[in-house]
């Protein structure tokens, strides 16, 4: 079954039984359901914002998304080609009242999805996600007559927009960025980021722009999640066009890797982390990431007097979390960066240009700015759960187990050694019948030890 209904949207595979993939039907009546619960929000108007990112599905799904929602009065802005933080951006300054993003971000070509917007540009929170979920298994939703149908209007050119606004920002320093001259290589992994990267790069005052997979035909060259085993290529790249640095975007331009000039890996955990550095340099402030984040982003946080917060995984609740303690600079270790000076969403344009402004202002090499920062490792793991396992009563058995210790239970359970700068978090997935359980800690082998003492423990307790 690769069907996964939840509060952010729906997310499948093309083709196959209704019910079990993302099939016309599904797509149509999660679609008309999330239709159904913004004509309850009473907005005065009628208009919702719909993009989409490179994949061979993608024309489809967006031909049964427009046309379901112009049959329920809803006037289509259809900005067609386009990254998340742009169609999140369109759905304000369209004063829309909700989005619709056609994308299944890092996931592989066969994949695709649907991601949910509220009037503000951001994720459905639960109580509103929830809402559309129960609307679209009761199928309690109502079509307009013929004079009421909506239209749908192509508006092509947002990702100008979207690199002006960028450019405009207070923090990010175009000036700096041109006269430093930089030699820019890019992986965009044949979808959106090879329309939307060269454009804010040409914005900033780069000239040399060396692009590999631009193409946003949806056909990836490689795995496109961001993670270093999927991203040799470019690090060769950015070697043989001794580039200053390598930027590299998932499918639908919310996560950011970046590749130092010698074509080591910076670090995804690090791009939040070098971004906030240079946001607390110039103001003073609070910062949020999720539980399963490096905790370099609190160590530096403190060392400029502000505080640290952390939040459940998933980017609702991080923005909920910024909002809250009214942070300058948050996000998620996977490359996600939120500033809220731009919008409440993961953004990686926002991300390169605050990066490069950096970069501009230091005059330091990349992996030299990489060596400024505290070295941790994260280990990643996962079990299978068997049907009918209680995982709450063996967090409940883990946190007794380890009563001395600081935890945080707000997603799962993080049980953290302040000692050796240690931490592991076990929490179950939202999408898969399995237990996460990432570890930290200064150095990749004790990481591993750390997780596999813990992975053993639950094993023995299932």
């Amino acid at each position: 079954m690769t069907l996964i209904k939840s509060i952010s949207g729906i997310r499948g595979t093309i083709g196959g039984k209704t019910g079990d993939n993302l099939t016309p039907f599904d797509i149509a009546k999660f679609t008309c359901a999330f239709g159904s619960w913004l004509k309850k929000q009473s907005f005065n108007n009628k208009s919702v914002v719909v993009g989409r990112d490179a994949r061979p599905s993608g024309f489809m799904v967006e031909s049964i998304v427009t046309s379901c929602l112009s049959s329920m009065g809803f006037d289509v802005i259809n900005i067609g080609l386009a990254t998340t933080p742009t169609v999140e951006i369109a759905v304000t300054a369209e004063n829309a009242c909700g989005g619709i993003i056609i994308t299944a971000s890092h996931n592989p070509v066969q994949w695709n999805a649907l991601k949910l917007l509220n009037h503000n540009g951001e994720f459905l929170n639960a109580t509103d996600g929830e809402e559309v979920l129960k609307i679209s298994e009761s199928l309690d939703i109502e079509f307009e007559t013929i004079n009421n149908l909506g239209k749908i209007i192509n508006k092509s050119g947002y990702e100008f927009i979207h690199a002006d606004l960028i450019t405009k920002l207070t923090l990010v320093n175009t000036e700096a960025i041109k006269k430093a001259n930089f030699k820019v290589a890019i992986d965009c992994v044949n979808s959106v980021g090879g329309i939307a990267l060269p454009v804010l790069l040409k914005k900033l005052g780069i000239e040399q722009i060396f692009e590999l997979y631009c193409n946003p035909n949806g056909q990836f060259p490689h795995n496109p999640e961001p993670l270093p085993q999927n991203l040799k290529d470019i690090s060769n790249f950015v070697v043989q066009n001794k580039a200053d640095v390598g930027f590299v975007v998932d499918p639908d331009v919310d996560r950011l890797a970046i590749i130092c000039e010698d074509g080591t890996m910076f670090g995804e955990e690090y791009t939040l982390v070098a971004v906030a550095d240079y946001i607390l340099s110039k103001n003073s402030g609070n910062t949020v990431s999720n539980l399963s984040s490096t905790q370099a982003l609190k160590d530096l946080t403190e060392s400029y007097g502000g505080k640290y917060f952390s939040a459940a995984v998933g980017e609702v609740n991080v923005v909920a979390k910024m909002k809250e303690v009214n942070a300058i600079i948050g996000g998620e270790g996977n490359g996600g960066v939120i500033f809220p000076d731009l919008h409440y969403g993961r953004d990686a344009l926002v991300g390169i240009a605050l990066f490069l402004s950096l970069l501009a202002e230091r005059k330091i090499k990349v992996s030299e700015l990489r060596k400024t920062y505290p070295d941790y490792f994260i280990s990643k793991n996962k079990i299978e759960l068997l049907p009918g396992t209680n995982l709450e009563n063996i967090l409940n058995l883990v946190k007794d187990k380890f009563s001395e210790f600081p935890k945080d239970t707000c997603d799962g359970l993080k049980i953290m050694f302040p000692e050796k700068k240690e931490w592991v978090h076990l929490r179950k997935s939202n999408t898969e019948p399995i237990i996460r359980i990432y570890a930290e800690s200064t150095s990749l082998t004790d990481a591993d030890n750390l997780a596999k003492n813990f992975l053993d423990l639950i094993r023995n307790l299932i």
